[in-house]
Parts: C-alpha cells; structure tokens; sequence
C-alpha cells in the first residue's frame, strides 16, 4: 500500500468502506506490520499463505522477507483496488479465496512442504479458521495469526483456569503456542472494541498423541467441557457419551465412568478445567482398553 495513502482514504478513492459483515480492521501503521513480520522468524526461501490481504499493510513487509507471497482474500472490491493500484510486490500472488474453503492439501502440495499462514484475522471467524488449521496440521508447519486478546488468552492457558478450555487442551497437545506482540485498538481502522495479540502457533507431530488417540481424545476433550462446572463423574458418566461406543452398555455409565477414571488415575469429583491435557490423553488410552477387552468379550 502506498504510504501516502491511509486506509480511510484509500477505500473512499475506490468507493469502499470496511465490510462489518467481514469483519475488517486494517493495519494502519507500518511499523506494527513490520514488528510482525521481523517476529514471526521467515526465511528468505519461505513461501507465505497470507489470509484476508486486506489493503497489504502485512503483505509489503512479507514480500520483502520471503520469496513468495500467496495471499487468500475473499473481498472482490479490495482485490479489484490492488489490480487498480498495482501495489503488491511482484512476488505476491492474489487469489480469490475463502480460506475456510481452501484445500489446504493441495496447497501444500504447491508449495512443496507444509505450510506457514500468516494472517490478520479477522475475528468473525477465528473459532473456525483455528479449527481449520487443527484438522489440517499435517500440512501446516506454523501459523502466525492476530486473535483478540481473549483468544490468545484461552490458547495460552493452563489448568486450572476459567479460561482453558477444549481449544487450549487440544491445541497443547499437537502445537506450541508463543506471544509475539501487542497490538491496541488505536492501530487499526476501524478500530476494534477490543485489544489484539499476535501469536505462532507451531505444530509439533513428534510430539502429539497417534492420530486415533488423538481422535479419541478429542471426543473427551469436547463432551468434557460441554458442561464444565460439572464433575467428569457426571459429564463422561452420562449415558449420551457411552452410546459412541456400541461395544460398551451406554445404561451402565456410572459404572463406566468410575472405571475409567480409576483406570487414568483421576480423582472421582475432578472437573474438566482442573486436568493437564496429558490427564485427558490417560483417559483415553484407558477407554480404548476398555473397548478392546468388551469386543474380545463378545466374540
């Protein structure tokens, strides 16, 4: 974006204003960008995803860093303005694309390795684009990502906390999670009614769970917190848990539930928000246990 021209002013030469329904915030000052991108350790043989380019504030500095730039916007006008404009890099490739439907896959495979995505969300969709990214880890290597301060907060969580809940269980067991920068309201346009933070999100496949541990976990993880003020006795004792496993007696939950946690060595009165994710990964494994020896039981 030509440093001349502010946000307001470069969207009123070309008849638009910031779209709520997209949920817009522009980057309006260029060292912010650039502390972003200096923080987010891009090599110069790097190829970024970026998602929602927006008016370029990021994309200029990320072409300067990286060899290429692919960036995913899903507004027509604001890519008709960079057409107009002609401001991207000629490293920078504009597509239109939602990222929410992208095939993340086919795009790593253009790429040639897993990805890093860098992106100023916006926070409409930050529940979806995370989960997004979740599922489609084995393409992804980082994400750097600005959230709303409460999202980093929930990510950045530890037991036990109002705050931790599935996404930071879930995403503690497959990634590492650092802060990188503050970003106040006063630095976008519009501004936004709540303080921003930028993260690196770095997946970590040596690390994490098998994937049908992983899988089963997950389940936990989720019908855990579906109700969090409740004991795991009651959550995971209710008989809507243990019908996902036709090889066990859903009527028998109390049962189930008193084995399984004895089995993970979880006290009986132990409350989602107060486990590692570690605690949830034992209940797993145990649960599996559980399934095999009734299918062999069966047979």
């Amino acid at each position: 974006m030509p440093e001349t021209k502010q946000p307001r002013d470069l969207l009123r030469a070309h008849l638009l204003r910031p779209r709520k329904s997209l949920g817009q915030n522009f980057l309006r000052h260029p060292h912010i960008a650039e502390e972003i991108v200096r923080r987010a350790n891009i090599s110069a043989e790097d190829t970024i995803i970026e998602v929602g380019v927006g008016l370029g504030a990021l994309t200029g500095p990320l072409a300067q860093t990286a060899r290429r730039v692919i960036g995913l916007e899903v507004d027509r006008g604001l890519i008709a303005l960079h057409e107009t404009e002609r401001d991207l890099p000629k490293n920078v490739e504009l597509r239109h694309q939602n990222i929410l439907q992208a095939d993340l896959s086919a795009l790593a495979a253009e790429v040639g390795k897993p990805l890093h995505v860098v992106s100023n969300l916006p926070y409409s969709i930050s529940h979806p684009f995370l989960f997004l990214m979740l599922d489609n880890r084995r393409f992804i290597e980082k994400i750097t990502v600005m959230v709303q301060e409460e999202v980093a907060a929930r990510l950045t969580a530890a037991p036990p906390s109002k705050e931790y809940g599935v996404a930071t269980a879930l995403f503690t067991l497959c990634a590492t999670i650092a802060s990188l920068v503050e970003v106040p309201p006063e630095m976008f346009y519009p501004q936004p009614t709540v303080r921003s933070r930028v993260i690196q999100i770095t997946f970590t496949p040596t690390r994490e769970p098998a994937a049908e541990e992983f899988a089963l976990t997950r389940k936990i993880i989720k019908h855990s917190f579906g109700n969090r003020r409740k004991t795991l006795r009651n959550t995971l004792g209710a008989t809507g848990f243990w019908r996902q496993f036709p090889e066990l007696n859903a009527a028998d939950g109390k049962a189930l539930v008193a084995e399984l946690l004895s089995g993970a060595a979880i006290a009986d009165k132990a409350r989602p928000e107060e486990l590692a994710p570690e605690a949830f990964c034992r209940l797993a494994r145990v649960l599996t246990t559980m399934r095999r020896q009734a299918a062999s039981r069966s047979t």
